[in-house]
């Protein structure tokens, strides 16, 4: 069984001291996001869980933490983009968290933390030429801290539409696409990252890129030292390779502020709920905003 923590929220960023707390318990609840009273408890007992897999923007509250759950295998997902904090509301700066980044590869080795470069997407202020001046700059700050790097397009999920409206955006056109792919292929390939496309429909493997499984079950095998068979999650979208999992998050928990988030339908809700977070309890939120 593997665990996300979280597609949802920011584990590591916001409810590190809980997640801990429910590792020590050995379970926890979890709310299926589309009918909030259906729920159901997963183990996460050392023995029942092949492996977590982190997503955050800043891992840096959860280091003291890595302590706790050494006889687990785990990697991070941490997404670096150069947006602003017009668009990501409350993501420490930039230097802070490529410096934390680095901390934590330090800690726990470049293999298994994962650089996040996404969604893309057009501002007038981030444009093509932008996004590749950008991404270079990170890959050259990063490229002894880590082996991989995933990237992705922004969805227009209709949420997200509604949380942009403060800013002008458009998506990549299909040629764009193709061009900033082939260019980001070659800066990372420069600095000995591996780069991976996340949900992204346009086969991209004549620039080397081939489809990233953020949760990888090759990875998870590496890492713990036995096989994992785990199918595809079909739950997932139609060009996602990701292994089966089983995420322990909840929706409208998160309050990094990221207009883009789909996890996120208003971000008073998410307030609300980080502020009446209990520790204690055995479920993070199971509330529908």
């Amino acid at each position: 069984m593997i665990i996300s923590a979280s597609r949802r929220t920011d584990i590591p960023a916001l409810y590190g001291k809980w997640f801990i707390k429910r590792v020590k318990e050995g379970f926890v609840l979890v709310a299926n996001p589309f009918n909030p009273s259906q729920i159901t408890q997963v183990s996460l007992k050392a023995e029942d869980v092949d492996a977590f897999v982190f997503w955050t923007k800043n891992g840096m509250p959860f280091f003291d933490y890595l302590k706790e759950i050494k006889e687990y295998s785990y990697y991070f997902h941490w997404t670096i983009t150069p947006y602003d904090r017009t668009i990501e509301k409350n993501v420490p700066q930039k230097n802070i968290i490529i410096d934390s980044f680095k901390r934590l590869s330090d800690i726990i080795s470049p293999d298994k933390v994962i650089w996040r470069y996404d969604p893309v997407f057009f501002t007038q202020k981030y444009d093509y030429s932008k996004h590749l001046f950008y991404f270079e700059k990170i890959s050259k700050l990063l490229s002894t801290y880590t082996k991989t790097c995933i990237y992705s397009f922004l969805t227009p999920y209709k949420k997200c539409e509604k949380n942009m409206s403060s800013i002008k955006f458009r998506l990549p056109e299909d040629p764009e696409i193709e061009s900033l792919s082939k260019y980001f292929s070659e800066i990372a390939s420069s600095y000995n990252i591996s780069l991976s496309s996340c949900a992204i429909k346009t086969d991209l493997t004549k620039y080397g890129i081939k489809r990233g499984s953020c949760i990888d079950k090759d990875l998870i095998s590496k890492i713990s030292g036995k096989e994992i068979n785990a199918p595809r999650d079909k739950n997932q979208r139609e060009f996602c390779n990701c292994a089966k999992s089983i995420d322990i998050g909840s929706y409208n928990t998160c309050i990094n502020g990221c207009i883009y988030c789909y996890a996120n339908s208003n971000y008073n809700i998410a307030q609300k709920n980080y502020k009446d977070h209990n520790i204690n309890s055995e479920i993070l939120k199971n509330l529908r905003g």
